[in-house]
């Protein structure tokens, strides 16, 4: 019932944002050019872009901010990432680094045998006043299902845009507190107390 109520509600989602163009440039669009699903969020943190560059480009340390990351291996010469979908699956995607500028700027497209499309950067600035280092995170994927996909990846806090916010808070937590604070609201805090 869960499902079938996921789904009339994507379908519903998909076409109440059918409507009109969206000319914003790049990635501050809604929607993309077709169907896949972008998303980016900027955000300061008080590190040198240096330490946060490096800590990112260890890919393995991705699952301590990113939450629905479950893990990140090196695979060949690409790396496996086993990310959480809606209705507890999981799915494997494979990406590669297609561009790197040291301290700067890290991007990754998804290679011919990932579950899903994927492609994405993160960058890293100076921020004004000298004040840290703006990180800014872009996503895009094609979802599993098209738009019906997409509406329910919104449903269950998966989209590309709501991930990237939450990412990059939990980043911003762990690299200036050197930890991610947890609400008590979560079912991870519920099982602590």
């Amino acid at each position: 019932a869960l499902l079938a109520g996921s789904v009339a509600f994507g379908a519903f989602l998909a076409r109440r944002h059918k409507g009109g163009k969206d000319d914003a440039p790049g990635f501050t669009r809604k929607q993309g050019d077709n169907d896949h699903a972008v998303g980016g969020r900027t955000v300061t943190i008080r590190r040198p872009a240096a330490d946060l560059y490096s800590f990112w480009r260890d890919f393995q340390n991705l699952p301590h901010f990113m939450e629905n990351v479950e893990d990140v291996r090196p695979h060949g010469d690409h790396e496996a990432w086993v990310v959480k979908a809606p209705g507890g699956q999981t799915v494997e995607l494979h990406t590669r680094v297609s561009e790197e500028i040291e301290n700067r700027r890290i991007s990754w497209e998804s290679v011919e045998h990932s579950d899903i499309w994927t492609r994405g950067h993160v960058e890293f600035s100076d921020a004004p006043g000298e004040r840290g280092t703006r990180v800014s995170l872009r996503i895009e994927y094609a979802p599993p299902g098209g738009a019906i996909g997409k509406g329910i990846a919104k449903l269950f806090l998966r989209e590309p845009d709501v991930q990237a916010r939450h990412d990059l808070k939990r980043f911003k937590m762990l690299m200036e507190t050197g930890e991610v604070a947890t609400s008590a609201h979560t079912k991870q805090a519920a099982k602590n107390v």
